[in-house]
């Protein structure tokens, strides 16, 4: 299950990724917003973080107008990882690197298509383990405030 929310900016945008996420078979929860009416995205942000966190949800997709606000709200619940991506070779590899449990979408920075060959990047792409575990378990120690040197 995939957790999906965002503001009033790229309420657009999150229909289009909604459609795509069913084309390919996904379940996916939405978070809202659900109108175009000028709403706070931390609300969003944090309502599907909140569920990729507690296991309600696999993984999260937030969009905002930038994808920075909501990337930041989302990187503030405990166990998110939240990687704003730009561009389809980012999005590979913050999953495969770094094993993004969210993904950020800027809708006034890319564009429909370009949005969805991000979002089908970071899909198809497993976390490689390996060195890349001890990096994120490191992140997770920074997480919870202790030391990884």
């Amino acid at each position: 299950m995939i957790a999906i929310a965002c503001d009033h900016s790229a309420l657009e945008l999150k229909k289009e990724i909604e459609d795509l996420l069913t084309a390919r078979g996904l379940e996916f929860k939405d978070f809202g917003t659900y109108t175009t009416d000028s709403c706070h995205y931390p609300v969003f942000g944090a309502r599907a973080a909140r569920a990729v966190a507690s296991g309600e949800c696999d993984r999260g997709i937030v969009i905002c107008g930038t994808g920075i606000g909501i990337s930041l709200a989302a990187n503030k619940v405990k166990g998110i990882r939240c990687a704003l991506c730009s561009d389809p070779y980012s999005a590979k590899m913050t999953r495969a690197h770094n094993d993004a449990n969210m993904l950020a979408l800027g809708a006034r920075v890319i564009g429909v298509e370009l949005a969805k060959m991000i979002v089908e990047a970071w899909l198809d792409t497993p976390f490689e383990g390996g060195r890349h575990k001890t990096r994120v378990d490191m992140l997770t120690a920074i997480e919870n405030g202790e030391p990884v040197e």
